[in-house]
């Protein structure tokens, strides 16, 4: 992310207290309880998909949008890239920035909500959105804050889970209250180019949560200006 200010709570090194987080109490509460239940929600490894879309890509500025447990994060920053992670729940928080300082390696962490986090508009290279749980609202406020905080010439890459975003669950998981690919590729103009769209098997880390799910939607848009 960035070295400036979110909403109040300063990026930083080190993970921010609780009592710092920018956002809906709700949601952190949940996604703290969701962590909280297994020493290790996710596999500790990079999304395969982020992993091929960035192979290409010259190191800069990235947002690392729903760091998790800093997984993508900890890659990035490996391969040289200027990481500012974001995430609502502070137990993953404290777990990425644990693995980041044993590796050594220097992320900016901040402990908000994506629409909450008042980014520095139009300030990251590229935007990595893997398998966010973003809420939609009428407005498109996060879809937007997504594609304010790429720079120009800078690139949005946005995965999530194929069939996700048309089947309603049992348990009361409904796909029309979260944000998918298709709503941004909707909010695209002129000033910006897709680059990829389209769906792929996943390369899925081995373990962890969610490592059932086969196949990826895959939005890789540039922005030209």
């Amino acid at each position: 992310m960035t070295d400036n200010i979110a909403a109040g709570s300063p990026a930083s090194d080190t993970p921010l207290p609780l009592d710092g987080y920018v956002g809906d109490p709700a949601v952190r509460a949940e996604w703290d309880n969701r962590y909280a239940d297994r020493q290790q929600l996710w596999s500790g490894q990079p999304n395969g998909a982020l992993v091929a879309e960035v192979a290409g890509l010259t190191p800069g500025r990235v947002l690392d949008v729903g760091c998790g447990e800093g997984a993508d994060a900890v890659w990035l920053a490996r391969g040289g890239w200027d990481v500012t992670a974001l995430e609502v729940s502070g137990v993953a928080l404290e777990r990425a920035a644990g693995y980041a300082r044993d590796a050594g390696l220097a992320v900016r962490w901040i402990h908000a909500a994506l629409t909450e986090a008042m980014l520095p508009p139009a300030s990251f290279d590229l935007v990595s959105a893997q398998y966010p749980a973003l809420l939609h609202t009428p407005d498109a406020a996060a879809e937007r804050a997504l594609l304010a905080a790429v720079a120009p010439g800078g690139v949005l890459l946005l995965v999530h889970h194929a069939g996700m975003d048309t089947q309603a669950h049992e348990s009361g998981f409904d796909p029309a209250d979260y944000v998918w690919p298709s709503m941004v590729a909707d909010l695209l103009n002129e000033d910006w180019e897709i680059e990829v769209d389209e769906q792929r098997p996943r390369l899925a880390p081995d373990g962890g949560a969610g490592a059932h799910h086969t196949d990826d939607l895959v939005l890789r848009v540039r922005r030209l200006r």
